[in-house]
């Protein structure tokens, strides 16, 4: 909140997200705090969605936007320098700013989720020693609507396999199809997601070498027999985009008992099978992929949540690194960089949301020259 003055009176503009931040914990010294948290992290967002960087920009957007920000909140003390703003996000709670988020873009997707793709993503130059200790990143992202909802960062002595289930326990995932790549092709994910409620799809690739081999061997003995000894369902669609042609033949083997006798896969109920050509000019490209599922979907259902796996990258991954510079971001400080993270994501979930017809990079540029566009994006 902030205000206007109209007449005599002040009232502010309605920013229902930071009620979800109301329980943010601030660890400063109260007599020595001379910026509320809610004025640092409504600064650091809207700078953010202004085009701002790092702590330096923000800190210069909240020296030349003052009046817009006080429509929302009083600062009554200015904003902060960029070593206060590096210093306060270093030393901000990450794991309750998290929870925070996730409590925000809950009441958001109130609507049940069809599917939630889940995968990570590196902050390159957030890291020293040749980016070895960069900031990795995990997220659960819902395909369909475009909105990031949740993430955590995975520990630098672990990997995305321990990370995925503490994701997972952070949000809604009943009814939706969890997808993931091959890295979380574990059983024991399998077991959380099925445990929730949901179904999954998952990459089969070499980490899964006797499943893999022996799905790999009844695909290609099936395909020379046209599956005459399972019960399939097959969906094929064509796409043609800037001179390039790309056939997709989706075909689901739902009898996969035999499977499972041999493997015990968590809820198995089905192998997908994606083989893609790809034409370009006189060069023609083939591959084949392979997943294991939960869902007892048909291939005309179950095609589509293969590609909006690729909502993530497309969707976020892209937007983080082309619209907000996300692999340039230098922000390394203790809690800074993962905070910084769900700083971005928010401001990806609230650019998608009123962002109309326009892309989320025209969104924001628009909102980096009109001040009414960009109260606009923090608006209730």
């Amino acid at each position: 909140m902030g205000w206007r003055q109209a007449g005599t009176a002040a009232y502010f503009e309605t920013t229902v997200f930071l009620d979800y931040f109301k329980t943010m914990p601030d660890r400063r010294q109260p007599g020595k705090v001379a910026y509320r948290l809610d004025e640092v992290l409504l600064l650091a967002l809207v700078a953010t969605l202004a085009g701002a960087e790092g702590f330096t920009d923000i800190a210069r957007f909240g020296q030349r936007k003052l009046s817009l920000l006080r429509r929302f909140l009083p600062f009554a003390n200015g904003t902060p320098s960029h070593d206060h703003l590096g210093d306060i996000f270093a030393s901000l709670d990450a794991e309750a700013f998290r929870g925070c988020f996730v409590a925000w873009v809950g009441a958001l997707t109130q609507a049940p989720l069809e599917v939630i793709a889940i995968d990570g993503k590196t902050s390159r130059r957030s890291g020293r020693k040749g980016g070895k200790d960069a900031i990795h990143t995990v997220s659960a992202f819902a395909a369909r609507q475009r909105l990031v909802l949740a993430q955590t960062k995975v520990n630098e002595k672990s990997n995305e396999i321990v990370a995925i289930p503490a994701l997972l326990d952070m949000v809604s995932i009943e009814g939706a199809i969890v997808t993931i790549d091959a890295m979380g092709c574990q059983r024991a994910i399998a077991q959380k997601i099925v445990d929730k409620k949901a179904d999954y799809l998952l990459a089969l690739k070499g980490n899964q070498g006797a499943l893999r081999d022996d799905v790999e061997l009844f695909a290609t003995e099936q395909k020379a027999r046209a599956f005459a000894d399972a019960t399939i369902s097959v969906d094929q669609t064509v796409d043609g985009d800037h001179g390039r042609i790309e056939t997709r033949r989706v075909t689901v083997v739902h009898d996969v008992a035999w499977l499972q006798e041999r493997h015990q896969w968590p809820g198995l109920k089905g192998l997908v099978i994606v083989d893609a050509t790809r034409e370009t000019g006189p060069k023609t490209e083939r591959e084949t992929r392979f997943y294991v599922t939960s869902s007892p979907l048909p291939a005309d259902k179950l095609g589509p949540v293969v590609r909006d796996h690729w909502a993530i990258e497309n969707g976020l991954h892209w937007v983080l690194d082309m619209t907000f510079r996300d692999d340039e971001c230098r922000i390394r400080t203790d809690n800074a960089p993962e905070n910084v993270v769900t700083l971005k994501h928010m401001a990806v979930n609230l650019a998608r949301r009123k962002k109309g017809k326009d892309s989320v990079r025209l969104a924001l540029k628009t909102a980096e020259w009109d001040d009414d566009a960009l109260a606009n994006l923090i608006t209730a």
